[in-house]
């Protein structure tokens, strides 16, 4: 079994995705361990009651996780916000940086220290493809998604031949229940393309346990992506009908 005797650490595994990986996990040998608001459906996952959106929060949860030993940490848990960016509350903006690029963050340098010195660990950060091409209307997302993935882009550089690899993963739009009525109009509206939750987590799963440094789920999404790297301009002009169409939404 690829995670057999592995410790891991979960956020957000009571969700859509995170109890599919989680459970993947389990079931080939992993002791996981949920972070989360709620409780994981699966009696065979440990729990610990967390709320990652918080400062005080997030610390009590840190300074648990740093007085054990962790195996791979993996950062599921996100916050989104779709609309237009000036009607986002305060609150919203800072608890979606909080969950979506703090937590990950602080949860990284809890885990770091056991994993250096053990000179073996796995920093997973489940990232989107709304990270590297960056959505109108998906603004604190967008952001917060792709400063995920440059903090795990840096600390891969930071740790090379320390034993400890990092894995940033980027679906694209997955048909969970973390969508809301506006966002599967936004869908139809553009035409994206959204997977089914089994097929992301296997993937997910997969590229936990062969160690990849960064994956992108989804065609032509991961094409686009190095475009938008490169000449964006093309990739602005491509999503702008849609965009225009989206804006509709709202009005």
């Amino acid at each position: 079994m690829r995670f057999s005797g592995k410790r891991v650490l979960m956020t957000g595994g009571s969700g859509e995705i995170g109890a599919r990986i989680a459970g993947a996990m389990r079931g080939e040998g992993a002791c996981v361990t949920v972070l989360d608001r709620a409780p994981p459906a699966d009696p065979g996952l440990s729990y610990f009651a967390c709320d990652l959106s918080t400062a005080e929060g997030l610390e009590a949860v840190a300074a648990w996780v740093a007085q054990g030993e962790w195996d791979i940490l993996v950062n599921v848990a996100g916050i989104l916000h779709f609309g237009p960016f000036e009607a986002q509350t305060p609150d919203h903006l800072a608890r979606s940086f909080m969950v979506n690029l703090i937590a990950p963050a602080r949860l990284a340098q809890a885990v770091l220290p056991g994993m250096r010195s053990r000179r073996c660990g796995q920093i997973v950060n489940i990232g989107s493809v709304f990270g590297a091409i960056n959505f109108a209307h998906f603004a604190t997302y967008s952001a917060s998604k792709a400063g995920l993935r440059g903090l795990s882009q840096a600390l891969r550089r930071e740790l090379s031949g320390s034993g400890v690899q990092v894995t940033h993963i980027a679906p694209r739009a997955v048909r969970t229940g973390f969508n809301t009525a506006q966002v599967m109009a936004f869908a139809k509206l553009t035409k994206t393309a959204m997977d089914e939750p089994d097929v992301v987590a296997a993937r997910i799963v997969k590229a936990i346990a062969e160690r990849r440094g960064e994956v992108f789920i989804g065609f032509p999404e991961a094409l686009f992506v190095r475009i938008n790297a490169i000449v964006p301009s093309l990739i602005d002009r491509a999503l702008a009908p849609g965009d225009r169409r989206v804006a509709g939404l709202f009005v």
